[in-house]
């Protein structure tokens, strides 16, 4: 066998292996789980979760995904506890303990200072009646037959087990919540996800001295001038309550160049398009991207309306930069 066809057949193998072992957890599916899962939605306090090496991996990890999906959550190592980071722990908290062989001292060690803190127990083990399991106030068993290793010892399919029983425990935990598109956004502004989510036309227009407002009687050269100065590549011609008259791009003012022979005496009303596509400024910026591409024109800017007035310009480019693609 070739070593590229060895390395797929490994490849292959392995993963076969480490899902498998998923697959028989979640067909046992133990009450440990299932209470863990109620104890953490009737919690007042927060969830710690607490390990050292791959597992204590798999526990910052879990902390992460419960932060992210409605429950406030930290990771506590598990020998930074016991010199002076159990100060994090409070009474009501739920303290998750992560090790496989259930046999961690430090782990051990934790438990007077936790049960005198007042905080509750859960043990995500691979040995439930190991010592910290005996000592833990629940057990969550993610027990595998064997590690995807050759060798049966470096944590591998362990440690898959652990993180996916982690994932099903703060997934379920979501879903009782009611934890929504929405309520993730809020905790994921500054990505792709929070920002389709939340940002709105009005966070993305242009508004003051980038937006190019005149009158209908401005001169070519003033509107020229106006556009330049707001580098907005566009104008939005208003009347003397700042309802939009019309509106004039770069395409209009080509074509008037292009089509008349004394360009420079025109007016802002000369060259101006009145049927203008104009938007809210309440509109996600997600729809108004949509808006833009399902429009029957080529076009790169929009006037905002808001109350019958011009407040802003949505330009394409801008929405592009936002980070909502």
């Amino acid at each position: 066998m070739s070593s590229e066809l060895a390395t797929r057949e490994a490849l292959g193998r392995i993963l076969r292996q480490e899902a498998a072992a998923v697959v028989a957890m979640a067909d046992r599916n133990g009450d440990g789980a299932v209470q863990a899962v109620a104890w953490i939605l009737g919690s007042t306090g927060r969830v710690i979760t607490c390990g050292l090496g791959k597992s204590g991996h798999i526990a910052r990890k879990t902390a992460g995904t419960l932060s992210s999906t409605g429950t406030p959550s930290l990771f506590l190592h598990a020998v930074e506890a016991l010199h002076g980071d159990l100060g994090m722990v409070a009474r009501g908290d739920i303290v998750l303990m992560y090790t496989y062989s259930g046999e961690s001292d430090d782990l051990m060690r934790l438990f007077p200072a936790l049960q005198a803190i007042g905080a509750r127990t859960i043990a995500i083990t691979g040995r439930p009646d190991s010592s910290v399991g005996r000592q833990a106030d629940l057990v969550v068993n993610v027990a595998v037959e064997r590690e995807a290793c050759p060798n049966n010892l470096a944590p591998t399919t362990s440690t898959t087990a652990m993180l996916a029983m982690s994932d099903a425990i703060a997934v379920a935990v979501m879903e009782q919540r009611g934890f929504g598109k929405e309520d993730y956004a809020r905790f994921h502004p500054a990505g792709a996800l929070g920002k389709r989510l939340l940002l709105t036309v009005r966070d993305v227009m242009r508004t003051g001295d980038d937006l190019a407002l005149v009158a209908p009687d401005t001169a070519l050269t003033d509107l020229l001038q106006t556009i330049t100065r707001a580098g907005a590549g566009a104008a939005c011609v208003v009347s003397a309550d700042g309802a939009l008259a019309g509106f004039v791009s770069d395409g209009d003012l080509r074509r008037h160049f292009l089509t008349t022979d004394r360009p420079a005496d025109a007016h802002a009303h000369d060259l101006m398009s009145q049927h203008v596509t104009t938007i809210g400024p309440e509109l996600l910026a997600v729809d108004a991207l949509e808006a833009f591409q399902n429009h029957p024109r080529k076009i790169g800017e929009m006037p905002v309306i808001e109350d019958g007035r011009v407040v802003g310009l949505l330009v394409l480019k801008d929405l592009l930069r936002s980070g909502i693609v």
